[in-house]
């Protein structure tokens, strides 16, 4: 299973770190993805690390392009999704997901295994 966390309420310009922390799936194996859900909106592809032990990534949405980046602890099977210069449009419920044996996928469909969200709040 997965489990992220590390959401809360933040001000515009802001930082944050999310965890996607892996029990049971080696996240350094499979290809993992961040999404996010705004209110009333469909689930949106951000970032996919590719898995298979490298540093690889794929991204998806142009808004965030420079300012959320990828990392992870192969020991402890960890992603972070470190997110910088927050605006109130990344105002979302984010979700990590992985995919068992398959490429990085933009579609929330693809997706095997699905962390809980946790919820990102950009707000002055």
């Amino acid at each position: 299973q997965l489990q992220a966390f590390g959401g809360g309420l933040v001000q515009p310009g802001e930082s944050l770190t999310l965890s996607c922390e892996g029990s049971g799936v080696p996240l350094d194996i499979y290809a993992t993805g961040w999404f996010r859900q705004a209110p009333g909106k469909e689930h949106e592809a951000v970032l996919c690390y590719r898995g298979r032990g490298t540093d690889d990534i794929n991204h998806y949405l142009d808004s965030v392009k420079g300012r959320f980046t990828l990392s992870r602890d192969s020991a402890k099977n960890t992603l972070y999704l470190q997110m910088n210069n927050l605006k109130p449009e990344d105002t979302a419920v984010y979700y990590c997901a992985t995919l068992y044996g398959r490429r990085c996928r933009s579609a929330a469909s693809e997706y095997d295994i699905w962390g809980q969200g946790t919820q990102v709040t950009v707000s002055s």
